[in-house]
């Protein structure tokens, strides 16, 4: 065993992910038996710890792979919850302890919901961030001071890094072993565990869920109608029009409803229908672009690029379902 080793701490607040939790650790494991293997001189090994508040709210070790060993965190991650606890605070003590390891040194990482708790301690201000992509809005309304990027997998802020969805506990953990035992070591535990190295963006993954519950009778209306409609003109003047409102009336009162631009709503929707398409059918490219209102191909690729992250046949490729 390496004289020196580097603790992760992973915190055990209520709710967190326990799979992520463990799996975690799983990795950090992988990534010592890597770095054991290469025999490399100088490496350190990778301590791996849990922490939870005890009756009296004080946080305390509640496992450690290396309890022999003397020191405090280099790292402390706060995994993501699996329940919708996003809106609810987290208890003081728990807050108070991350703002103190900050304060200290510690480098603070999240996963998925957890960048809620690093923003509610207040660390987040003025930071770009990421969360999983459904939480993004909640995130940037909660907390405005904070820069929300959901297209990002893993922001690496120095001393605060944040990952995105559910199962970015990989892509952090990855990042983690990248910077605390090297790239090399990084590589070799992605290819022990076949996940991929490099997954920069999480938009893929994401859906386009329309706001519906703002109130805005006009702009309902037109809404519905975009839904089944999606493939039609959808000019400014033509919306304006089924909303019975100027256009630039319509154009305040949609983008206020919606947090869209006209154009950019009918974008978000024709792209989702195309990832449909694409998913589900076996139609062209070309055919999918026609269905879904784009007469230039190219256009519809390279909005369909800019949004999703990737291009219409690589979508196809690795989500499609029709020719399997």
């Amino acid at each position: 065993m390496n004289e020196r080793c580097l603790e992760i701490g992973l915190l055990l607040y209520p709710g967190a992910q326990r799979a992520a939790v463990y799996g975690l650790g799983d990795l950090f494991a992988v990534a010592n038996r890597m770095a054991a293997e290469q025999g490399r001189l100088g490496v350190p090994s990778l301590r791996i710890s849990h922490w939870q508040a005890d009756e009296a709210g004080e946080l305390q070790r509640v496992f450690d792979s290396q309890p022999q060993a003397d020191g405090a965190p280099q790292v402390v991650i706060v995994p993501p919850c699996l329940g919708d606890d996003s809106e609810q605070s987290l208890a003081a003590c728990y807050l108070d302890w991350l703002r103190q390891q900050h304060g200290t040194g510690v480098t603070l990482a999240s996963v998925c919901a957890g960048a809620f708790a690093l923003a509610e301690a207040g660390l987040l201000d003025g930071r770009t961030v990421t969360t999983h992509w459904a939480l993004a809005a909640q995130l940037a309304a909660r907390f405005p001071r904070v820069e929300v990027l959901p297209e990002r997998m893993v922001i690496d802020d120095g001393d605060l890094i944040t990952a995105g969805g559910l199962m970015a506990w990989t892509d952090l953990g990855l990042a983690l072993v990248t910077r605390l035992l090297g790239p090399t070591i990084a590589a070799e535990t992605a290819r022990y565990l076949v996940v991929d190295l490099n997954r920069e963006s999480q938009r893929h993954f994401s859906s386009f869920v329309p706001s519906f519950d703002h109130g805005d009778a006009a702009v309902l209306a037109v809404q519905h109608w975009l839904q089944g409609e999606a493939g039609a003109d959808l000019s400014l003047a033509s919306m304006a029009a089924r909303a019975s409102l100027g256009e630039r009336t319509f154009l305040r009162r949609f983008r206020a409803a919606t947090g869209l631009k006209p154009t950019e709503y009918c974008q978000q929707l024709r792209v989702s229908k195309a990832r449909e398409l694409l998913e589900f059918t076996r139609q062209s490219i070309d055919q999918v672009a026609w269905q879904v209102g784009y007469r230039d191909s190219g256009a519809f690729r390279k909005v369909f690029a800019r949004l999703v992250g990737v291009s219409p046949g690589d979508y196809r490729r690795r989500f499609g379902t029709a020719a399997r």
